[in-house]
């Protein structure tokens, strides 16, 4: 048994290590990576996992538990109050049309019974939460419109799980009556059948309670131990436990982790926990999709390849034309809207849950749930594919000839020396420098949201992706002087100082970097004005804690420029050599050469009578 066990973490942890670092350089994603590693291991290929694949799965479905924890953890109660109306009309409306239009095809086309048919439709609407929000946190699409949406339709479909769950049997009782044979009901009827609506609100109240007032003190003793493990095996056990619970009276495990998580989010324990629980997350979530790859039945597909084709096909178009239908109501731009639709056209993962409850309750004979369960796992693998395929293919075609329906998020009338590329934390405060300084600046951001109250602010903010050649055009950018990237996601910053030099050869780039490696990578572009955005903040607090410990604050802030200086000069040597063995070696000899030079300088201050100058660069030498 322990061999087994061993044998068994020794395959799916080599298939990440070796498919996973392939599919991300081919730029495909982990998710395709996983699936593939996952075909190539199972039964059907190279034969190391068998057949316990499925097992296997219904396990690692704890990731996608521990994954709505974590996005829970990072909404609060107000944030999500506010994305309600998202939720119920996004979503209701995509579960709504999606069924209305499977139905008649699984009923006339497939010649299901009636209740097989809306049980079936029902099912099959519902779109994978893992490798929805697993693609939008690696390609850092979580903060757009789509992306924002597609979160939205998510959650709807988990609570829907439900009322699903309650529906079948209802669906299943003329087939019970019509056939003399006992089906076992699965373990949620039996609480059905006592008092449901008591149980499942007493068990939402129990998590309440637990999350907002029991937990918190709970955690606190705990942190007073100081022993990390055993705050992790307690952040284990509330999340275990709380899916269990939600399991055992018939709500989604993973709705009653979110539920819980959002009411942690405004605890002082949040971050600690989201430290805690992250590595477990993506491992399992990793070994979830690898399980889904190796369930995939060859033997049903090339039993009838065209059938199962053309049902894995009708159910991407349906979905995918609902989608794009929905979007356009809510008025997503053309290309958010065509990423909205791909994100969710496929089959999810809570379909597995489903159709193993209509096999237990006798609804459509296990043949056809043979079908179905591969259908729904190719699905799943062809969904990152067709969002690969819009990422390098559609989207940029939509982004350089798109124009958008709203005049004011698509022509930039104002021409201004600066544009400044990305509106939020960082870009905001320089913004509000510049203007302080009667310095105007054409402000590009690619959060509608985020412009729209910018707007309501007093701030002449413009809709639009900075990196598009097309944009950057009506902005001015053949006219002005300088252009400024305020993006937080450095590949974006990579990917438009590509493009810059080619078309505008004479702006002065003025670019943030999030750390020093950031940094090096915008240097190899020949990038002279890099900002580092941790660089001056940590300075600065220093200036603070010095001055609170009894030194000059004039004489701080001067010594703080020398730093900067010392340690920007210092990086621009290091840069050449980071890949070299003797990059440590230079790297410690900068650093002593750097204090050493702001002690000379300490000697000098103290030798003069007075030090009045905040700025070292007006100092006779």
């Amino acid at each position: 048994m322990a061999a087994d066990l061993f044998q068994n973490a020794l395959i799916y942890l080599g298939t990440a290590i070796v498919c996973v670092p392939i599919s991300k350089k081919l730029g495909i994603g982990s998710v395709l990576g996983y699936l593939i590693g996952g075909i190539l291991v199972g039964p059907f290929v190279l034969g190391l996992i068998g057949t316990d694949g499925h097992d296997v799965m219904h396990t690692a479905e704890f990731g996608v538990v521990m994954m709505l924890f974590v996005i829970g953890l990072e909404l609060n109660p107000a944030q999500f109050w506010k994305m309600k109306t998202k939720i119920v009309g996004l979503g209701g409306l995509q579960m709504l049309l999606t069924g209305l239009l499977l139905f008649p095809l699984l009923y006339f086309v497939l010649s299901f019974s009636l209740n097989a048919s809306l049980a079936l439709a029902m099912t099959f609407a519902m779109s994978s939460t893992a490798i929805v929000l697993q693609t939008l946190k690696e390609k850092n699409l979580d903060k757009t419109p789509a992306g924002q949406n597609a979160f939205s339709v998510l959650l709807f479909q988990d609570i829907a799980v439900i009322p699903i769950l309650a529906v079948l049997p209802l669906l299943a009782l003329q087939s019970v009556s019509d056939s003399q044979e006992h089906h076992q009901l699965p373990g949620f009827l039996s609480v059905m059948e006592d008092y449901p609506s008591l149980l499942l609100l007493l068990a939402v109240g129990f998590v309440f309670v637990l999350s907002k007032y029991l937990l918190p003190i709970f955690l606190r003793l705990i942190a007073k131990v100081q022993m990390h493990e055993l705050f992790t095996a307690a952040a284990l056990f509330f999340v275990i436990g709380i899916a269990w619970l939600m399991e055992a009276v018939g709500i989604s495990a993973a709705l009653g982790a979110f539920m819980a998580g959002v009411l942690l989010a405004n605890s002082e324990f949040r971050h600690e926990l989201e430290a805690d629980i992250n590595p477990f997350k993506g491992l399992l979530l990793g070994i979830f999709f690898t399980a889904v790859g190796s369930t995939i039945n060859f033997d049903i597909i090339a039993a009838d390849p065209l059938k199962v084709s053309a049902i894995v096909f009708s159910l991407l178009f349906v979905k995918w034309i609902v989608l794009f239908v929905i979007g356009k109501k809510f008025k997503l731009a053309s290309d958010q809207n065509i990423l909205f639709a791909f994100l969710l056209c496929q089959v999810g993962e809570f379909a597995f849950v489903l159709l193993s409850s209509i096999g237990q309750i006798g609804i459509v004979p296990k043949d056809d749930l043979d079908l179905f369960m591969a259908v729904v796992t190719i699905s799943m693998m062809v969904s990152p594919l067709l969002l690969f395929i819009n990422e390098k293919f559609i989207a940029p075609k939509i982004g350089v000839t798109e124009k958008n329906t709203e005049k004011s998020y698509d022509e930039i009338e104002a021409h201004h020396e600066v544009i400044l590329i990305g509106f939020g934390h960082f870009g905001s405060t320089l913004g509000r420098f510049l203007r302080a300084n009667h310095i105007q600046a054409t402000i590009i951001d690619s959060d509608s949201d985020r412009v729209n109250l910018l707007r309501k602010m007093g701030f002449n903010v413009f809709y639009g992706d900075g990196t598009r050649l097309d944009l950057l055009e009506s902005a001015g950018a053949r006219d002005a002087k300088i252009l400024i990237s305020a993006l937080d996601n450095p590949h974006t910053n990579m990917e438009l100082f590509d493009m810059l030099p080619k078309h505008f050869p004479h702006l002065k780039l003025f670019v943030r970097a999030k750390n020093r490696n950031d940094a090096y990578e915008l240097m190899d572009k020949g990038i002279d004005h890099i900002f580092r955005e941790s660089l001056l903040d940590s300075v600065y607090m220093g200036v603070d804690v010095l001055s609170e410990l009894g030194l000059r604050k004039y004489t701080l802030h001067r010594k703080a420029q020398d730093f900067i200086v010392y340690d920007n000069e210092a990086m621009k040597k290091l840069a050449e050599h980071r890949t070299s063995k003797e990059y440590l070696g230079n790297f410690r000899e900068e650093i002593e050469l750097q204090e050493r030079l702001l002690q000379e300088d300490s000697v000098f201050i103290a030798e003069s009578e007075e030090d009045n100058a905040w700025d070292s660069s007006v100092r006779e030498s």
